[in-house]
């Protein structure tokens, strides 16, 4: 019976922390990281701020706790694919898996687009430029020409793109994505025709 009620204890737990990580992250896409504050939060919240502090001492903790749990999908991506040959197939599939994770994760991508400068400040901006460069390496032929290689990084970049400059146009957001995936593969293909 202990182990239940401590299960259940976890489990209500790990429910009010998606839960502050949900209300933190919509805070801050509609105020902006550094005009939101943690009694923000705990108001949206209807919790007192030390029921938040019981989770989270600051709001950095929060976005770095948002962006470990967002961003598992892309470390096994890039864990999966170092692993991969340097084929077209493997480059498709990085490029397919890649467009899914950022699906799954477009609340913080649309964070992170729109608070640069305070991204640039926080723990999260470098291990964001780690995981580029990860699937940089992933993605590129380092003996390939420049202008393939600019092409494979090119289709990881059409990716973050397409999730910010096509949601205010009319249609389906899995149609977008879909457009989207597709020209990002066409330009991995591209490159591999030059090889």
């Amino acid at each position: 019976m202990d182990g239940t009620m401590d299960g259940t204890k976890r489990q209500r737990r790990g429910n009010t922390r998606q839960r502050i990580q949900d209300v933190a992250l919509e805070l801050f896409a509609e105020q902006g990281y550094e005009k939101t504050s943690l009694r923000e939060i705990a108001e949206r919240l209807e919790v007192t701020k030390a029921a938040l502090y019981y989770h989270f001492k600051t709001k950095e903790e929060i976005i770095v706790s948002i962006f470990t749990d967002l961003t598992k999908p892309i470390e096994d991506l890039i864990e999966w694919g170092a692993g991969q040959p340097h084929t077209l197939e493997t480059k498709h599939e990085l490029v397919r898996r890649y467009s899914r994770a950022l699906a799954e994760a477009t609340p913080l991508f649309r964070f992170m687009q729109e608070n640069q400068a305070t991204v640039r400040e926080l723990q999260i901006g470098d291990s964001f430029k780690d995981r580029m460069r990860a699937l940089r390496d992933i993605i590129i032929d380092p003996d390939a020409p420049l202008t393939d290689q600019v092409r494979c990084v090119s289709a990881i970049f059409t990716l973050h793109a397409g999730m910010f400059f096509l949601q205010d146009l009319e249609g389906d957001p899995e149609d977008k994505r879909a457009a989207v995936l597709e020209v990002a593969v066409d330009l991995v293909t591209q490159a591999h025709q030059g090889a």
